[in-house]
Order: C-alpha cells, then structure tokens, then sequence
C-alpha cells in the first residue's frame, strides 16, 4: 500500500494522506461535540429535576402522624411542559411501608447520601426516563419508627427534551464541522498546489533543456527539502560534463596526434613503392615499422588515458609493497637489455593502501616505461615504497637526463615532453600518471633524483581507514 503511495504523484500522495486524517479529525471532534452536549443538556436539566423534587420537599408533612403531600400541581404541569413529556414522581420512606405516586420508580444503586442528590438513567414502563433521587432525614418518625428514618424523593421524566436538545447541539457542530471540513480541505488542495509549484518549475525547466546543455541548475526558489535532489542533479550533469569533455579531448588528442604519423606512414609507403633497390626498400619498411609500433604504443596510450578519465574507481585494500614488486619484476627483462640497473626497494612495514591495483599498476608501468627509454646505459632506476602518518609514496628515481625546474612545473600536461629527451615519444605518460593518482584523490610530484641528477617521480596516496574484517590484496 505504501509503495503504492510513493508511485503516485506527489500532489495525490498527500491528499490521500491528508484528507482522510481531517476526516478523523472530524469524526473525533463530533463524537466529542456529542458528548459535550450531552453533559450539558442533563447538567441543565438535573437542574430542573432537583427544583421540582425541592419544591416538593417543601410541601411534605408528618404533623399528622403520617405522611402527607401537598403536590404542586402548577409546577408539575410546567415542569411536565418544558419536559415535553410525561413527568413521574415517588415520596416513600427508605423501607417502602409508606409509598405515594408512582410506585415501582427505580432508585440508584447504591446508598443514597442524605442531603446529596442522584441522577441516573433508566427504563420506566419501557420508556426510557431520567430519575433524580434525594434522601433526607424525617423529623417526626413514622409508625413508631427509630429516629433517623430517612425520606426518599423522587422526580422523573421522559427524555424527548434532551434529545431534542442534544440533538440541535450536534447538528450545529456538524454544520460547523463539515463547513471547517471544506474550507481546510480546499486550503490544503491549494497549499499542496502552490508548495508543488517549484517542482513543477524544475520538472519543466529539465524537459526544456537541450541535450548538450550541461551547465549547473539553478537552486534559488526551490525548498529546502528539494535541494539535496538539485544538488545530486547537478552532480550528474558535471560528472556527464567531464565525460563529455574527457571523450571530447580524446577525440581531439588523436586528431591531433595521429595526423603528424599517418602522414609519414603514407610518404614512407610511397617512397618504398617507388623505390626499385631491394635495399633502400628493406630501410624503408624497418621505418614504416618503428613508425607503425610508435603509433600504436601513442595510440594505447591514449586509449589507457580516456579510460582513466571516465573509469569508476573502487578502492580495496592493497599491499603497496607486493604491488610494486610484481610490476618491477616484469620490467627486468627489457631493463637488462637497455644495461639499465633496476632495483626495488620495499618499505620497512607492510605498507597498506586503498587503491585500484590495475590503475597503479598502469602508472607505475608508464612511469618504469619513461624511466628505462629515456636513461642512458649503465643509468640506475630505483622503485621505491615509503610511507608515512598521512601518505604512502611510490617513486620511480632515475639517473637519466631529468627535466630542468621549468619542465618540472609542466610535467603532467598532456603531450609536454621534456627538452633533454631524443627518442619520440606522445608525450602522455605522465599525464596518465598524474590523472591515476588524482582519481585516488593523492598527487604527483616530479623532483630531480639522487643528488640532484635524473629524475623522481612519485606518486602520493591518501592514506584512508581500512575496511573491519576485509582482507587485503
């Protein structure tokens, strides 16, 4: 039923919840207007029960030796009157020997007080009646009875006027009721209209706009309980802006890269087509090789950059020190062919970090990449895994050309190479280097090596709490 509810449109929802609570409310306040005048009408006319058995209180007699009444007819008859019904009465002695009017009128339960009247309800010749009772003490005992012998009055009559009473109190709450019922119930229908108004605004401002608009909503006018939803709305549009960009970068990127070697692949191709030398033509084809490898490599790497742009990444606990290890070792090989010294060097303690381990594997082989291209032989590259309260750094120190302070500052940008390099290259390595490391919210810091030669590159991780009972990889 409630989830029901949520699919239904805001405006219906609450109406649905809402009109019914005011009917309730309604119903509650009529039961209790009811019971109200129900009280009131037998406070009324209790009253007028009490003056009747008053007056005929004031009309009893003993002088005689017996029980003598003087009934005030005229006050009966106006009582019976107003009544609008049939009026009883009983004058008895507690124990019944001496009884006059209606015999059989039913007394409260119970011991009357002397000198304390009752009020009760009850059935009279099935009738429906209201009985008022009084006790009070005689002063001549009857029939040489104790003293102390006490006198029962009492008065009933029909309740056609109380009804009748109560019965216009509670019709006119009902008419006030349900003209309160209306009027709130047309309040609340425009108070939820016009409180629904912003949403509609924004409803209407999102289906208005252009596919490739992505600037931010506005937030102004809209409640507050709205604007956590104009907040994660604008946090889509910027996070769909970036991709747009992203892919809009890369798109230009590889016009931009890719224009410069297909040109030398097509003049290349041609002068070995148009070259009769077996020799020359064997040059030529080593050349459209090395050129085809190179625009390749330029091409994973911008491939490898578009998806760290626009990659979610989910961090899981990882232990730096085996990561940088596995990735070091796969680059012995090519370092022992290149007379490059490579060498690992662990952190002292289990150096844990929360990270992607496919992307830091892919920075570190870009930053081992450039390391072992670049340096002259017999050059030393060193990966290293530090750590400290707030960080966890790994670098890549190299003995090679290094960059001058200028350079530094630039290191990073897309396709910047540094001027004290002779091989081609993109230009992107360290771009995807420094986009990794910003995506697990560290940095990249690029400084001159051991002794001020070559070059270190590190990247700094955030260290983050780590997940309870979660094993680390």
């Amino acid at each position: 039923m409630l989830q029901r509810l949520h699919s239904l449109s805001l405006r219906r929802s609450l109406l649905l919840l809402l009109v019914p609570g005011l009917l309730l409310v309604a119903a509650a306040e009529l039961w209790q207007t009811w019971r109200t005048a129900t009280d009131a009408a037998n406070a009324a006319y209790d009253r007028s029960l009490l003056g009747a058995i008053k007056s005929m209180d004031a009309n009893i007699s003993t002088v005689s030796g017996g029980l003598g009444v003087e009934l005030p007819y005229r006050l009966l008859e106006f009582f019976e009157l107003t009544a609008s019904g049939h009026v009883y009465y009983r004058v008895a002695t507690e124990d019944g020997l001496v009884e006059i009017g209606n015999s059989g009128l039913p007394l409260p339960p119970g011991v009357l007080v002397t000198g304390q009247p009752r009020f009760m309800d009850a059935v009279y010749f099935d009738e429906p009646v209201r009985v008022g009772a009084y006790a009070r003490v005689l002063e001549r005992p009857l029939g040489n009875q104790s003293p102390g012998q006490r006198l029962v009055i009492q008065v009933a009559e029909t309740l056609e006027s109380r009804q009748a009473f109560t019965r216009a109190l509670v019709l006119q709450s009902l008419a006030r009721d349900v003209l309160l019922l209306v009027v709130a119930t047309g309040l609340m229908v425009l108070a939820v209209g016009w409180a629904l108004r912003p949403l509609a605004r924004l409803r209407a401002e999102v289906q208005g706009r252009a596919a490739q608009d992505l600037t931010p909503m506005a937030a102004q006018g809209i409640p507050a309980d709205v604007q956590p939803l104009v907040e994660a709305i604008n946090f889509h549009i910027e996070r769909n802006r970036q991709h747009t960009e992203a892919r809009q970068r890369f798109v230009d990127d590889a016009s931009h890269q890719l224009r410069t070697p297909l040109a030398t692949l097509t003049t290349q191709v041609g002068f070995a087509l148009r070259e009769p030398d077996p020799a020359l033509q064997q040059q030529a084809l080593v050349a459209i090789k090395a050129q085809l490898d190179e625009t390749v490599r330029q091409t994973n790497q911008m491939l490898a950059l578009a998806r760290v742009d626009s990659a979610a990444v989910e961090l899981e606990p990882l232990n730096l020190n085996a990561l940088a290890e596995a990735a070091t070792r796969q680059w012995w090989a090519q370092a022992r062919a290149q007379q490059i010294d490579l060498g690992f060097e662990a952190d002292a303690t289990a150096s844990q970090v929360m990270g992607h381990a496919g992307l830091l594997k892919e920075a570190l082989s870009n930053l081992l990449h450039n390391a072992i291209r670049y340096a002259p032989a017999g050059a030393q590259v060193t990966v290293r895994v530090d750590h400290s309260a707030s960080e966890c750094i790994l670098s890549v120190i190299d003995t090679g050309p290094g960059m001058n302070p200028q350079e530094m500052a630039r290191a990073g940008d897309r396709f910047f190479r540094g001027s004290q390099v002779s091989q081609p290259g993109s230009g992107l390595g360290l771009a995807i280097v420094r986009s990794i490391a910003e995506r697990h919210g560290g940095q990249m810091r690029v400084s001159a090596g051991l002794n001020g030669h070559g070059l270190a590159v590190a990247i700094v991780l955030p260290v983050r709490k780590m997940p309870e009972d979660q094993p680390t990889g």
